[in-house]
């Protein structure tokens, strides 16, 4: 959250921003210590919090939430209200609230269209806030270490894309993935081999990146 930099920008330290929080918002538990947590990503503020703390620095609540990730984080870059999302998605409000909280999307393939139309996600944007993600590292780390053609038809249900340009996609992953470790495996120098090592494990980190990466270039 950019909060410690627009608090900082302000010249306010985090008993200013508890004070305003408490005084000008009626949070009356807002203390030093939970702005401090809020700011470090330790704990989330709500909605309410969220408003309270983009007045307190003078800004938007967009402006402290940076690149958005989560569906929630999503709907306030729009400024949109739960309420809006949910009536125009087709959702009962608690519902929403509740793939919201949890970051588990469980709307018809029409709800997602427009939920991706209304917050203007991309392809994967919409993965990261539905809550495919973590799903789908799991898939692509697994294609690239073994065969890559049992994980097609996996991944091409998790990700709406066309099946040719999954495997596209894939196979290239896996090509790139292997070389890595077949170059490791015959390079001499021992440092070289472990900076190969270091290399294929930072490619499994990145799974998710790499394989966007490759579906664009498959998409040129």
């Amino acid at each position: 959250m950019a909060a410690r930099r627009l608090r900082t920008a302000l010249a306010m330290g985090p008993e200013h921003v508890a004070y305003g929080l408490r005084v000008s918002f009626g949070l009356p538990y807002a203390t030093p210590d939970l702005v401090i947590a809020w700011e470090r990503g330790v704990t989330s503020p709500t909605n309410a919090e969220l408003s309270a703390l983009a007045g307190v620095l003078w800004c938007s609540p967009a402006e402290l939430i940076g690149k958005p990730r989560t569906l929630r984080e999503h709907r306030i870059a729009r400024g949109l209200a739960p309420e809006e999302v949910a009536r125009t998605v087709g959702l009962e409000l608690l519902a929403y609230l509740n793939m919201e909280e949890h970051c588990t999307w469980r709307g018809s393939d029409r709800q997602s269209a427009v939920l991706a139309d209304l917050l203007g996600l991309s392809l994967p944007d919409f993965v990261t806030v539905t809550g495919r993600e973590p799903k789908l590292a799991e898939m692509l780390r697994s294609a690239v270490t073994t065969r890559w053609q049992a994980y097609v038809r996996p991944v091409a249900r998790t990700v709406p894309l066309d099946r040719r340009l999954v495997e596209d996609s894939l196979q290239q992953l896996h090509q790139d993935y292997q070389g890595q470790m077949t170059a490791s495996l015959t390079w001499g120098d021992t440092g070289a081999a472990n900076d190969s090592s270091d290399a294929g494990r930072d490619f499994l980190d990145r799974i998710v990146d790499h394989f966007w990466a490759a579906v664009q270039d498959n998409t040129a």
